[in-house]
């Protein structure tokens, strides 16, 4: 079925989503004003997937589509927008938007060591290959400076999640010092700060390998101070709990974490309540019992303007 012109002027109408993220799915399509349509999945003994996507009566999709997938664990989940993508082509998607609130392989964007695949030159064409649009939160760039050269795509958005954040901050910790523990914390950090006139500062960081890093406080005075150090990832926890340690050392008279990607697993949480971080905070982007900042009114913002 060809698509009228009427119908790819218009915006998306409906929310493709896998059954492990039904509750973002029903969120973000309320916000959005989508019909969100599950994708049937189903895994063969080998591990091989299937997917049946929901047509309608005649057997097609709408011309303009939206698939929700973030892509923490991504590695099954890249395999299932390959499929996803190409089949809802052949059912008369046009326009085909990602919404990935988390997206996987942006870390490595050059080979430290001969040999190495550079994953972000590697996943972000494959991505802007499969999908007209791509929407994510706070990405995890370092040398690249926009997503639109890391991921290709005719159109690109970046939402972040710093403003929501710090929202909440404000309403737990009122005039909370903000803290980054990194360089690359520092945009975060600023943007949260800035929304509600809090005083921030950055540590100084020297990585030595993937679990070890030496952390230097800013040159700020803490003492007494609710410090909340603000990222946009917490993975193994490490440097957010040397961090701690020194804040606390330091005269600090809270120090809770907050971040956009909650990637961090039950032991290494763990390790960081007994470095001292009392409250651990995160928006929904990654499904995680520390979830409290939800991204669907912003996404949707977002969807709403790309379309436009």
């Amino acid at each position: 079925m060809a698509a009228s012109p009427h119908m790819l002027d218009a915006g998306p109408s409906c929310l493709l989503y896998l059954d492990d993220e039904q509750a973002a799915a029903a969120g973000l399509a309320a916000a959005a004003g989508l019909i969100a349509l599950p994708i049937a999945r189903h895994r063969f003994p080998d591990g091989e997937l299937k997917l049946t996507l929901p047509v309608d009566a005649s057997g097609h999709l709408p011309a303009r589509a939206v698939l929700l997938r973030s892509l923490h664990q991504p590695n099954d989940k890249l395999i299932e927008l390959l499929l996803a993508a190409r089949t809802a082509r052949s059912l008369g998607v046009r326009h085909l938007t990602l919404v990935a609130p988390y997206l996987a392989y942006m870390r490595q964007d050059i080979a430290f060591h001969p040999g190495e695949a550079v994953s972000q030159r590697i996943v972000g064409p494959f991505l802007a290959d499969l999908f007209d649009a791509v929407m994510t939160v706070d990405p995890h760039l370092h040398r690249v400076a926009t997503l639109q050269e890391a991921v290709p795509a005719a159109q690109t958005v970046v939402v972040s999640g710093a403003p929501l954040l710090a929202d909440w901050i404000v309403r737990q910790r009122p005039g909370a010092l903000l803290v980054g523990p990194d360089g690359e914390s520092a945009q975060w950090v600023a943007q949260a700060a800035a929304r509600h006139g809090l005083q921030h500062a950055v540590c100084t960081k020297e990585r030595h390998g993937d679990r070890s890093v030496t952390i230097a406080l800013p040159p700020v005075n803490v003492q007494g101070r609710a410090v909340v150090l603000l990222d946009d990832m917490a993975s193994t926890g490490h440097t957010l709990a040397q961090a701690t340690r020194l804040l606390w050392q330091a005269g600090a008279a809270s120090v809770d974490v907050a971040v956009t990607h909650a990637l961090i697993d039950a032991a290494s949480l763990q390790a960081l309540h007994a470095a001292g971080v009392g409250q651990f905070w995160s928006t929904d982007c990654v499904a995680h019992p520390s979830n409290c900042v939800p991204m669907a009114s912003a996404l949707a913002q977002a969807l709403g303007g790309l379309h436009a």
